[in-house]
């Protein structure tokens, strides 16, 4: 975690990849598994029944945690301290059965329910006022090849690195999801997932073969139902719902099945793509004091301008993928970051790394100087001015820095070319600004495209399928009496980013809209969003309609739902 006495040209805050999918990593895997055979079943935890430290009646097998036990604060909160809840109780679970028996309760009992995953919700979709029961998922996060389904079975509590170490040291496959190691895979994966590895393999739901959900019917039925990509019918839009359709939507859910679409044989090993055995990992700064705002607009135009010729589906520059972190100017000591991983088993990779950074930074007029790169609870990366050649694995874990426990806001847009004129200009203005001394405050902008960009809009509810860059806007703060003006520092600055579309990015030429997994409650609010265009439109465009018949078909009570939820109508 990078605090305001970081050393000279440490770049932003959160650690290096800070927001490019958004604690503690995987533990090593304790034995190893031959190829195809599956994990045991998951056990309950120790004390599971009859537990002393819980203070309420718990139903056989779940772990109910009410206000008076040590471990109740822990566990009604995530990662962003802006969202605390105090509901009645949460309850652990740690099979399906048992989640489904978590719903069926609170159904019964008339209760409000949330689930936590990862505990990364940027907004206050699991810890609000109105929950009395938070299901916590972090005790079913098992990851193995399932032969029944013949696909990878990744349960909803597993976070990142766990799904990468397992799925890649035991069978040598991996999944192109977020960098972040802490997410957890109920809500990542239901939102799209992209990560380093996405221009070169796709988005993580292009990958993804069944979902496994608890959910409630018209009558107050709850049963457990599985639908997968071969369903048809409403079974086949439940499945398409989780394509891309954001979390605690439809259900609740309990595990994915993942597997490369057309895949045959039952060969695990045979079954998802295969990550680059080794990788080259670069990253320099370009020191806020020698910035001015022709040599920042000259680097983010290269920028656009390099996405733009580099992004088709058969580039030579698939397996590059490049974070540009415009942190803010806050002093001496601030700097922009230039992160790059790419695949370094490809013909010629060190020299078209080599030509993509100088491509990036003529005429810029700046010396990039080599940064030392927190890592969480890494060791640093000093002296990555020369790309470092790691193997895939060692890097992945490298830079899935942590997500610290902070107070946040976040807004996302996508653009189909490089920013135009007067978006470079809003940069420059918000992000120059002197009056505002926030160090931990930027915009990253993450290369897109290339092997998205290969799947129709329709084919998964990810409908943004031709743009080259994803931005994520980001502030952070660590006083509550903070708030209000780190706020409206995030939200003046989107508004003139996106003046001349309704101060948000509605879809044209150069923007396509929002994604839902950096969700955003501004975008519901016409004080921010003067548009034509809603939420639901601004993150699904129109896959929205078949987003709400799944909605009506397999949640007709609105059992599951939050401020920005797929609405019924």
């Amino acid at each position: 975690m990078v605090n305001n006495k970081q050393p000279d040209n440490r770049v932003g805050r959160r650690s290096l990849l800070s927001g490019a999918a958004a604690v503690a990593g995987g533990a090593a895997l304790s034995t190893a598994l031959p190829a195809g055979t599956a994990h045991a079943a998951p056990k309950p935890l120790a004390g599971a029944a009859g537990a002393g430290a819980a203070h309420v009646a718990a139903t056989p097998g779940i772990i109910d945690i009410a206000p008076a036990d040590p471990r109740f604060p822990d566990l009604v909160r995530g990662t962003n301290q802006r969202w605390v809840a105090a509901p009645e109780k949460v309850r652990l679970v740690t099979t399906t059965a048992q989640a489904e028996t978590a719903v069926r309760e609170a159904v019964t009992a008339g209760k409000r329910l949330t689930v936590r995953s990862g505990g990364h919700c940027y907004e206050d979709f699991v810890f609000n006022n109105q929950v009395q029961v938070v299901v916590d998922m972090s005790g079913m996060n098992q990851v193995y090849f399932d032969p029944a389904k013949n696909a990878f079975a990744i349960e909803a509590g597993a976070s990142n690195l766990q799904v990468y170490e397992t799925l890649y040291k035991l069978y040598g496959v991996t999944i192109p999801a977020g960098s972040c190691h802490s997410v957890g895979a109920g809500g990542h994966i239901s939102g799209g997932g992209f990560g380093l590895l996405s221009r070169q393999l796709g988005l993580t739901v292009d990958y993804l073969h069944g979902v496994e959900v608890v959910v409630v019917k018209a009558n107050g039925t709850v049963e457990t139902v599985t639908a997968t990509r071969d369903d048809t019918g409403d079974l086949q839009d439940l499945w398409w719902a989780h394509t891309g359709g954001g979390g605690g939507n439809f259900g609740l859910i309990t595990r994915y099945w993942m597997r490369t679409p057309g895949a045959t044989g039952t060969d695990p090993t045979k079954l998802l793509p295969k990550p680059p055995s080794e990788v080259f990992v670069h990253a320099v700064s370009l020191p806020w004091p020698d910035m001015n705002q022709r040599s920042f607009q000259t680097l983010v135009q290269n920028w656009g301008r390099w996405h733009e010729a580099n992004s088709a589906p058969n580039s030579p520059y698939a397996g590059l993928f490049g974070l540009l972190k415009l942190n803010s100017n806050a002093g001496p000591r601030s700097a922009i970051g230039l992160l790059t991983q790419m695949d370094a088993t490809i013909p010629n990779a060190r020299t078209l790394l080599n030509d993509y950074l100088a491509a990036v930074t003529a005429g810029v007029g700046v010396t990039p100087q080599a940064m030392t790169v927190p890592m969480g609870e890494h060791a640093a990366l000093p002296q990555l001015d020369e790309p470092r050649r790691l193997p895939w694995y060692i890097a992945t874990d490298y830079l899935s820095g942590g997500n610290p426990t902070l107070y946040g806001k976040y807004k996302s847009a996508y653009a189909r070319k490089g920013l135009s004129s007067f978006q470079v200009s809003a940069l420059w203005k918000h992000l120059s600004n002197s009056a505002f001394t926030n160090p931990d405050a930027l915009v990253q902008i993450d290369s897109y495209g290339c092997k998205i960009n290969t799947v129709a809009s329709d084919a998964t509810a990810v409908p943004q399928r031709d743009s080259i860059l994803k931005l994520q806007y980001q502030v952070y703060w660590t006083n509550p009496a903070d708030e209000a003006k780190n706020l409206a520092w995030i939200r003046d600055f989107y508004k003139d980013m996106y003046a001349e579309t309704g101060h948000v990015p509605v879809p044209n030429f150069t923007n396509d809209g929002c994604y839902v997994n950096y969700p955003d409650k501004d975008l519901g609010d016409p004080a921010f969003n003067t548009s034509q265009e809603t939420w639901g439109s601004l993150y699904y465009k129109g896959n929205f309609t078949r987003l709400k018949k799944a909605k009506r078909t397999w949640d007709p009570t609105n059992f599951f739902r939050h401020a920005q939820s797929i609405p019924l109508q």
